[in-house]
Protein backbone atom coordinates (compact mmCIF):
# COMPACT_ATOMS: atom_id res chain seq x y z
CA UNK A 1 0.00 0.00 0.00
CA UNK A 2 1.21 3.50 -0.78
CA UNK A 3 1.98 6.11 1.86
CA UNK A 4 -0.88 7.38 4.00
CA UNK A 5 -1.64 11.07 3.50
CA UNK A 6 -3.28 13.41 6.01
CA UNK A 7 -4.66 16.66 4.60
CA UNK A 8 -5.93 19.19 7.12
CA UNK A 9 -8.83 21.41 6.11
CA UNK A 10 -9.81 18.91 3.41
CA UNK A 11 -13.57 19.36 3.23
CA UNK A 12 -13.39 21.82 0.32
CA UNK A 13 -11.15 23.93 -1.89
CA UNK A 14 -7.44 23.18 -2.06
CA UNK A 15 -7.61 20.52 0.65
CA UNK A 16 -10.35 18.57 -1.07
CA UNK A 17 -8.68 18.79 -4.49
CA UNK A 18 -5.45 17.54 -2.90
CA UNK A 19 -7.17 14.60 -1.22
CA UNK A 20 -8.82 13.61 -4.49
CA UNK A 21 -5.53 13.81 -6.39
CA UNK A 22 -3.63 11.70 -3.86
CA UNK A 23 -6.46 9.16 -3.83
CA UNK A 24 -6.35 8.94 -7.63
CA UNK A 25 -2.67 8.05 -7.28
CA UNK A 26 -3.53 5.17 -4.96
CA UNK A 27 -2.72 6.75 -1.60
CA UNK A 28 -4.91 6.13 1.45
CA UNK A 29 -6.10 9.62 2.42
CA UNK A 30 -7.37 11.17 5.62
CA UNK A 31 -9.60 14.19 5.18
CA UNK A 32 -9.47 16.36 8.27
CA UNK A 33 -12.29 18.79 8.86
CA UNK A 34 -13.42 21.03 11.69
CA UNK A 35 -17.06 21.96 11.01
CA UNK A 36 -17.89 20.77 7.48
CA UNK A 37 -18.66 17.18 8.43
CA UNK A 38 -21.10 16.52 5.58
CA UNK A 39 -18.66 17.65 2.88
CA UNK A 40 -15.76 15.67 4.32
CA UNK A 41 -17.72 12.44 4.74
CA UNK A 42 -19.24 12.75 1.27
CA UNK A 43 -15.77 13.17 -0.23
CA UNK A 44 -14.37 10.20 1.71
CA UNK A 45 -17.35 8.07 0.72
CA UNK A 46 -16.88 8.94 -2.96
CA UNK A 47 -13.21 7.95 -2.81
CA UNK A 48 -14.04 4.64 -1.13
CA UNK A 49 -16.81 3.88 -3.62
CA UNK A 50 -14.33 4.49 -6.44
CA UNK A 51 -12.03 1.82 -5.02
CA UNK A 52 -9.75 4.04 -2.96
CA UNK A 53 -9.14 4.22 0.77
CA UNK A 54 -10.27 7.31 2.67
CA UNK A 55 -11.48 8.38 6.07
CA UNK A 56 -12.78 11.68 7.41
CA UNK A 57 -11.70 12.78 10.88
CA UNK A 58 -12.83 15.83 12.83
CA UNK A 59 -10.32 18.01 14.66
CA UNK A 60 -9.82 21.71 15.27
CA UNK A 61 -6.12 21.87 14.48
CA UNK A 62 -5.63 24.74 16.93
CA UNK A 63 -6.55 22.36 19.79
CA UNK A 64 -3.73 19.98 20.76
CA UNK A 65 -6.06 17.46 22.41
CA UNK A 66 -8.24 17.21 19.30
CA UNK A 67 -5.22 16.81 17.05
CA UNK A 68 -3.84 14.09 19.32
CA UNK A 69 -7.17 12.24 19.19
CA UNK A 70 -7.16 12.54 15.39
CA UNK A 71 -3.72 10.94 15.13
CA UNK A 72 -4.79 8.13 17.45
CA UNK A 73 -7.79 7.43 15.21
CA UNK A 74 -5.62 7.46 12.08
CA UNK A 75 -3.02 5.14 13.59
CA UNK A 76 -5.68 2.65 14.66
CA UNK A 77 -7.06 2.35 11.12
CA UNK A 78 -4.26 3.21 8.70
CA UNK A 79 -1.04 3.28 10.72
CA UNK A 80 1.08 6.41 10.94
CA UNK A 81 0.93 9.44 8.68
CA UNK A 82 3.61 9.28 5.99
CA UNK A 83 2.72 12.50 4.14
CA UNK A 84 1.29 15.47 6.00
CA UNK A 85 -0.30 18.38 4.15
CA UNK A 86 -0.83 21.28 6.57
CA UNK A 87 -3.56 23.11 4.70
CA UNK A 88 -6.12 24.22 7.30
CA UNK A 89 -6.25 28.00 7.65
CA UNK A 90 -8.48 30.99 8.25
CA UNK A 91 -8.24 34.41 6.64
CA UNK A 92 -9.32 37.83 7.84
CA UNK A 93 -9.15 41.03 5.84
CA UNK A 94 -9.14 44.29 7.79
CA UNK A 95 -7.10 47.35 8.63
CA UNK A 96 -4.27 46.57 11.01
CA UNK A 97 -5.65 49.08 13.50
CA UNK A 98 -8.98 47.20 13.57
CA UNK A 99 -7.53 43.79 14.47
CA UNK A 100 -8.47 42.73 17.98
CA UNK A 101 -6.02 40.82 20.20
CA UNK A 102 -8.45 37.88 20.11
CA UNK A 103 -8.52 37.83 16.30
CA UNK A 104 -4.71 37.98 16.23
CA UNK A 105 -4.33 35.05 18.63
CA UNK A 106 -7.08 32.94 17.05
CA UNK A 107 -5.69 33.32 13.53
CA UNK A 108 -2.19 32.39 14.64
CA UNK A 109 -3.68 29.46 16.59
CA UNK A 110 -5.13 27.92 13.43
CA UNK A 111 -2.62 28.99 10.78
CA UNK A 112 0.60 28.44 12.74
CA UNK A 113 -0.12 26.50 15.94
CA UNK A 114 -2.12 23.99 13.87
CA UNK A 115 0.96 23.22 11.81
CA UNK A 116 3.03 22.89 14.97
CA UNK A 117 0.61 20.39 16.53
CA UNK A 118 0.18 18.25 13.40
CA UNK A 119 3.85 18.25 12.43
CA UNK A 120 5.06 17.43 15.92
CA UNK A 121 2.68 14.48 16.20
CA UNK A 122 3.43 13.20 12.69
CA UNK A 123 7.21 13.31 12.99
CA UNK A 124 7.90 10.38 15.38
CA UNK A 125 6.48 7.89 12.85
CA UNK A 126 8.34 9.53 9.96
CA UNK A 127 11.65 9.64 11.82
CA UNK A 128 11.33 5.99 12.90
CA UNK A 129 10.91 5.06 9.24
CA UNK A 130 13.62 7.50 8.13
CA UNK A 131 11.12 8.64 5.52
CA UNK A 132 8.32 11.15 5.28
CA UNK A 133 7.14 14.40 3.82
CA UNK A 134 5.54 17.51 5.28
CA UNK A 135 4.06 20.15 2.98
CA UNK A 136 2.94 23.42 4.54
CA UNK A 137 0.53 25.80 2.85
CA UNK A 138 1.61 29.42 2.98
CA UNK A 139 0.57 32.18 0.55
CA UNK A 140 2.22 34.63 -1.80
CA UNK A 141 1.21 37.22 0.82
CA UNK A 142 3.52 35.42 3.22
CA UNK A 143 6.31 36.18 0.76
CA UNK A 144 5.55 39.82 0.01
CA UNK A 145 2.76 40.98 2.35
CA UNK A 146 -0.50 42.70 1.44
CA UNK A 147 -2.31 45.81 2.60
CA UNK A 148 -5.31 45.02 4.82
CA UNK A 149 -3.92 41.47 5.11
CA UNK A 150 -1.29 42.10 7.80
CA UNK A 151 -2.56 39.36 10.11
CA UNK A 152 -2.91 36.74 7.38
CA UNK A 153 0.43 37.75 5.85
CA UNK A 154 2.15 37.48 9.23
CA UNK A 155 0.86 33.97 9.82
CA UNK A 156 1.83 32.84 6.34
CA UNK A 157 5.31 34.35 6.68
CA UNK A 158 5.67 32.36 9.89
CA UNK A 159 4.81 29.21 7.93
CA UNK A 160 7.72 29.89 5.58
CA UNK A 161 10.12 30.31 8.50
CA UNK A 162 8.83 27.14 10.13
CA UNK A 163 9.29 25.22 6.87
CA UNK A 164 12.88 26.32 6.30
CA UNK A 165 14.03 25.68 9.86
CA UNK A 166 12.26 22.34 10.26
CA UNK A 167 13.62 21.12 6.93
CA UNK A 168 17.14 21.61 8.26
CA UNK A 169 16.35 19.92 11.54
CA UNK A 170 14.70 16.75 10.25
CA UNK A 171 16.50 16.37 6.93
CA UNK A 172 19.16 14.09 8.45
CA UNK A 173 16.27 11.90 9.64
CA UNK A 174 15.08 11.36 6.07
CA UNK A 175 12.09 13.72 6.28
CA UNK A 176 11.52 16.46 3.71
CA UNK A 177 9.65 19.67 4.54
CA UNK A 178 8.50 22.05 1.82
CA UNK A 179 6.07 24.90 1.38
CA UNK A 180 3.46 25.79 -1.25
CA UNK A 181 2.59 29.49 -1.41
CA UNK A 182 -0.45 29.92 -3.69
CA UNK A 183 -1.53 33.10 -5.40
CA UNK A 184 -5.16 34.12 -5.78
CA UNK A 185 -7.13 30.87 -5.97
CA UNK A 186 -10.80 30.53 -6.82
CA UNK A 187 -11.98 29.10 -3.49
CA UNK A 188 -14.49 29.92 -0.76
CA UNK A 189 -11.75 31.79 1.11
CA UNK A 190 -11.89 34.48 -1.58
CA UNK A 191 -15.65 34.39 -2.02
CA UNK A 192 -16.01 37.56 0.07
CA UNK A 193 -14.22 39.60 -2.59
CA UNK A 194 -16.31 41.65 -5.00
CA UNK A 195 -16.44 40.55 -8.63
CA UNK A 196 -14.61 43.69 -9.74
CA UNK A 197 -11.84 43.04 -7.20
CA UNK A 198 -11.43 39.48 -8.47
CA UNK A 199 -11.30 40.81 -12.02
CA UNK A 200 -8.54 43.24 -11.02
CA UNK A 201 -6.55 40.44 -9.42
CA UNK A 202 -7.05 38.31 -12.53
CA UNK A 203 -5.86 41.01 -14.90
CA UNK A 204 -2.88 41.80 -12.65
CA UNK A 205 -1.81 38.15 -13.00
CA UNK A 206 0.43 37.58 -16.05
CA UNK A 207 -1.38 34.35 -16.93
CA UNK A 208 -4.65 36.36 -16.89
CA UNK A 209 -6.68 34.01 -14.71
CA UNK A 210 -7.25 33.01 -11.13
CA UNK A 211 -5.74 29.78 -9.95
CA UNK A 212 -7.84 26.68 -9.33
CA UNK A 213 -7.62 24.31 -6.34
CA UNK A 214 -6.33 21.69 -8.78
CA UNK A 215 -3.42 23.98 -9.74
CA UNK A 216 -2.30 24.00 -6.12
CA UNK A 217 -3.02 20.30 -5.58
CA UNK A 218 -0.68 19.53 -8.46
CA UNK A 219 2.14 21.46 -6.80
CA UNK A 220 1.53 19.69 -3.50
CA UNK A 221 1.52 16.24 -5.05
CA UNK A 222 4.70 17.01 -6.97
CA UNK A 223 6.53 17.95 -3.76
CA UNK A 224 5.35 14.70 -2.17
CA UNK A 225 6.49 12.58 -5.11
CA UNK A 226 9.75 10.82 -5.88
CA UNK A 227 10.35 13.46 -8.55
CA UNK A 228 10.98 15.87 -5.64
CA UNK A 229 13.12 13.48 -3.62
CA UNK A 230 16.04 15.96 -3.50
CA UNK A 231 13.90 19.01 -2.68
CA UNK A 232 13.48 20.24 0.88
CA UNK A 233 13.14 23.60 2.62
CA UNK A 234 11.82 25.21 -0.55
CA UNK A 235 8.85 27.41 -1.47
CA UNK A 236 6.86 26.60 -4.60
CA UNK A 237 4.47 29.41 -5.47
CA UNK A 238 1.74 28.63 -8.02
CA UNK A 239 0.58 32.22 -8.48
CA UNK A 240 0.32 32.72 -12.24
CA UNK A 241 3.23 35.14 -12.19
CA UNK A 242 1.59 37.61 -9.78
CA UNK A 243 4.69 37.44 -7.56
CA UNK A 244 7.99 36.77 -9.33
Amino acid sequence: MKETVLITGASRGIGLATAQRFAAKGHPVVLNYNKSRENAFAAARAINEAGGVAMAVQADVSDRAQVSAMFTAIESQLGGVDILVNNAAVARQSLFTDISPEEWRNTFAVNVDGMFHCSQLALPHMLRRHSGCIINLSSMWGQVGASCEVLYSATKAAVIGLTKALAQEVGPGGVRVNCVAPGVIDTDMNAHLRAEDLDTLKYDTPLMRLGSPEDVAGAICFLASEDAAFITGQILSPNGGYVI
